[in-house]
């Protein structure tokens, strides 16, 4: 088999960010109300696809918020996470809709996503999104 063939196999069986759905996300009830309380989760197995040749990207996602009224029910962020394995999509937008998703469904006072992914081609990439909830 080419790797023109293998190329356009993997491109045929990948997702596009459409399918992602921030419905899986449980927020179970927390209250915060000093707002001391800053909660830091780690996913070092992350995966998604280069949305140009279809091969795996690996990274760590790193999410820190200071939570409000929820927290993140840690099985049903294992399975958003899971969406991202077959999907096309680059580094900068996962970590945008990452930070998006957790926003809608927690509203925290402040939340960040770090994506730091492995090397490829000798280049790394780190992407940092930021949210902060607006003062009343």
């Amino acid at each position: 088999m080419s790797i023109e063939k293998i190329t356009d196999h993997l491109i045929s069986i990948r997702q596009d960010a459409s399918h992602i759905s921030s419905k899986v996300l449980e927020p179970l009830p927390y209250e915060n109300e000093n707002k001391n309380t800053w909660i830091e989760i780690e996913n070092p197995e992350f995966t998604s696809l280069c949305p140009k040749t279809g091969l795996p990207d690996f990274g760590t996602i790193k999410i820190s918020y200071l939570p409000n009224k929820h927290i993140v029910e840690l099985k049903s962020l294992k399975y958003y996470f899971l969406q991202y394995r077959n999907t096309g999509i680059f580094y900068e937008n996962l970590t945008k809709i990452i930070l998006s998703h957790l926003v809608s469904v927690l509203k925290p006072f402040q939340l960040k996503v770090e994506s730091d992914f492995s090397s490829r081609g000798g280049i790394t990439s780190k992407i940092k999104s930021t949210y902060k909830m607006e003062d009343n």
